[in-house]
């Protein structure tokens, strides 16, 4: 099936990937209005590149980042962390970039958005950890420095890659400043992987009885 992208309708097969080059804020936004609420269809803008990237999941996607998110909610209830999150959300900063991650949470900036039906990057913090499940698509790392999320998880190919902002830059480490002690990046892809395997509610009551046992 090919693409179809005009002023009124924007559709893209599962899997499928679409590059716009040349591409303005303002055309940004047309494509945004477009696809009104066809949240399957994940729409991204670039100024360095002048590039829009449209992108519509596979099902398997969904699976993987639905499993993602509920473990980092076990987490926080397993700290006894309050949170807020968001799924779909669009992150803007005017002009510069427009991102749709998979998942993302408020956890130490949580008060400062509650009850706010648009977040805006101009006066809001961004998220403190935002999470990507890359299948057919890759997250550059590049493209949330505009954003400057403090955390950033992209799960690719069976390996979890935890990511930290500090300003400027994304820089790759070993634990996750979030959930210090916990071996995420070792315990998060078997959970996952044994979701698609066996189903969500095998994987998540199997990872709270490992959590369990850390303890």
């Amino acid at each position: 099936m090919l693409p179809t992208i005009t002023p009124t309708t924007l559709d893209i097969a599962p899997g499928g990937e679409v590059i716009l080059r040349y591409q303005t804020w303002d055309d940004y936004e047309t494509l945004l209005q477009t696809r009104q609420d066809h949240a399957a269809i994940k729409v991204t803008f670039s100024a360095t590149t002048q590039e829009i990237r449209i992108m519509a999941p596979l099902p398997g996607h969904g699976n993987k980042s639905d499993t993602l998110s509920d473990l980092v909610k076990y987490l926080l209830r397993y700290q006894g962390r309050d949170w807020d999150s968001f799924d779909p959300i669009t992150l803007k900063r005017f002009q510069q970039k427009g991102l749709e991650p998979d998942h993302c949470f408020y956890i130490q900036n949580r008060t400062a958005i509650l009850g706010k039906e648009r977040i805006d990057l101009a006066v809001d913090p961004p998220p403190d950890l935002v999470l990507e499940v890359d299948l057919t698509s890759f997250t550059s790392v590049e493209d949330y420095e505009d954003i400057g999320t403090p955390e950033l998880w992209i799960y690719r190919q069976n390996t979890l890659h935890i990511y930290t902002f500090d300003g400027q830059h994304y820089q790759e480490q070993n634990e996750s400043p979030l959930f210090c002690g916990i071996p995420v990046k070792e315990l998060i892809p078997d959970s996952i992987e044994q979701a698609w395997r066996e189903g969500s509610s095998v994987a998540l009551r199997e990872f709270e009885q490992v959590l369990q046992q850390l303890t």
